[in-house]
């Protein structure tokens, strides 16, 4: 009765994936790394500099995207859990929000979508049709893919056939779309999510205790040989990465000790680019050469110089605006090296003495503004400090500082006030549990901590006991252990 229904289950995939896909090979990982180029530089962490948050959410999907891809090419796989992502996905010449969300101000857009493919061509292709990328380029790579359709395929329409409901539900035949409406109304929730992933976690952490001692012994050796203040990372780099890192830095040492004893006192952070930050911190880029970071070293003294300027400069702008402080917040701002912040700083010192503002000189002592090269207007952040563009006009600046101080102290008194109670519930989450480490992202603030912490504690949670768990956005268990779970989760019966 329905045998001239056959076709149904490719007509409706043939929306989500182009006609050449069902007579096409399977893609390798290499191929799939290289399909989903135009993906990678849409999302890439290194475009986001001015923007930390999206930057660092972009790091930790593309994280989960790497576990996913390589799951999926193990030999003897049965199934993978349907993976949520989230992407900020900027403008190319490639793809036009279309449907989705428009573009923001600054050239990018949040793209969500749940992975429930069971090969590389069909992720591959899911992935470049959720961000609206072009497919054409993959049938190029695929050189199995027929130059001409199947017969079957010349006897069918074009036009795209939604079947009801009540057709799959009559012929026994599956729904191609139900997995994927089952996948995004399922909602994870914290206890089935460490059920099912706590002994992998664990596993981790025990393989990785070797690396882990590794360089705790080579941070503790070369802070105390260079007298550094402290060794940190911009990004959350796996342990091998990070002592391969540290040996690099050793062997430098080696070879120009006293060069390198420049940085005495300072704090020594690696990550994408080398050169001083706007705080004094030496910054490594780990793509550079030893060369590179020898003549950072080397120019280490004239840098000190310029944060002695930089620091006057800030002086001089907290007088004219009445004993404001300005501050730079490393976890809310974008990177920038000692050199653009003096910019940015001598730039509007010269917009306040070129305007004058009549000001009392303590009328704003305690109050803390940071200063911002994308924004058009000035605001005042929940943690209490004003958000001040650089090419913003004194006079209206002065009047919007005035009339929000009140607000101002009365949002820092409430930061520091969550600062203390997040710490306190910190300490006795960890002791609850037993937790090896427990820390937070940057992007979590201090309000969300102290809720998720408060709703951790009411619950019976044996998994963690001697794990380390980080309070992220999202579920993840990091290459070396430690679990990350979003500061909003949920606990209870899944929402059907």
């Amino acid at each position: 009765m329905f045998c001239h229904l056959r076709p149904v289950r490719r007509l409706c995939l043939e929306k989500v994936f182009p006609r050449w896909f069902f007579s096409s090979r399977a893609l390798s990982g290499a191929e799939a790394v290289n399909a989903l180029r135009p993906f990678y530089f849409a999302v890439h962490p290194d475009f986001f500099g001015q923007h930390p948050r999206e930057r660092e959410v972009n790091e930790n999907s593309l994280q989960r995207l790497s576990v996913y891809l390589e799951t999926l090419q193990k030999p003897g796989f049965k199934s993978l859990k349907p993976t949520q992502l989230t992407f900020y996905v900027r403008e190319t010449d490639q793809n036009s929000p279309g449907g989705q969300e428009p573009f923001s101000p600054f050239g990018f857009r949040a793209v969500k979508f749940t992975l429930h493919t069971r090969d590389l061509l069909s992720t591959v292709l899911y992935i470049l049709n959720s961000c609206s990328l072009s497919v054409e380029h993959v049938q190029s790579l695929n050189s199995s893919v027929h130059p001409q359709p199947v017969k079957e395929e010349k006897r069918m329409s074009d036009r795209p056939i939604k079947w009801d409901k009540s057709y799959y539900a009559f012929t026994g035949s599956r729904d191609p779309d139900e997995g994927l409406e089952q996948a995004s109304k399922r909602e994870t929730t914290l206890s089935s999510w460490l059920d099912n992933n706590g002994k992998q976690a664990t596993k981790k952490l025990e393989n990785s205790l070797p690396l882990r001692k590794e360089l705790d012994r080579l941070k503790n050796e070369l802070s105390h040989q260079l007298q550094l203040s402290d060794i940190r990372w911009q990004r959350s780099w796996g342990l091998a990465h990070r002592c391969s890192q540290l040996h690099s830095l050793g062997r430098l040492a080696q070879q120009n000790l006293e060069t390198l004893k420049n940085a005495k006192g300072c704090t020594v952070i690696f990550t994408d680019r080398s050169g001083i930050s706007a705080v004094g911190h030496v910054m490594l880029g780990t793509m550079d050469v030893h060369h590179h970071w020898t003549k950072l070293f080397e120019r280490l003294p004239s840098y000190f110089d310029l944060q002695r300027r930089l620091m006057l400069l800030e002086d001089q702008i907290g007088c004219l605006l009445g004993g404001i402080q300005v501050v730079y917040i490393e976890e809310l701002q974008p990177v920038l090296t000692l050199e653009e912040y003096y910019s940015l700083l001598h730039v509007f010192h010269n917009r306040l003495l070129k305007t004058r503002i009549p000001c009392h000189p303590r009328s704003l002592s305690g109050l803390q503004m940071i200063l911002n090269s994308d924004r058009y207007a000035p605001s005042l952040h929940e943690l209490g400090h004003f958000n001040i563009p650089t090419l913003c006009d004194p006079a209206n600046l002065q009047w919007f500082i005035l009339t929000r101080a009140q607000q101002a102290r009365e949002n820092l008194k409430r930061k520091d006030e969550l600062k203390v109670i997040e710490n306190e519930l910190i300490q006795a989450s960890t002791k609850k549990f037993s937790l090896e480490k427990f820390y937070k992202e940057p992007s979590v603030s201090s309000k969300q901590m102290v809720e998720c912490c408060e709703r951790l504690l009411e619950q019976s949670l044996p998994y963690l006991q001697g794990m380390r768990l980080c309070i992220s956005h999202f579920y993840s268990v990091m290459q070396d252990g430690d679990l990350c779970i979003p500061w909003n989760w949920k606990n209870g019966e899944a929402v059907k």
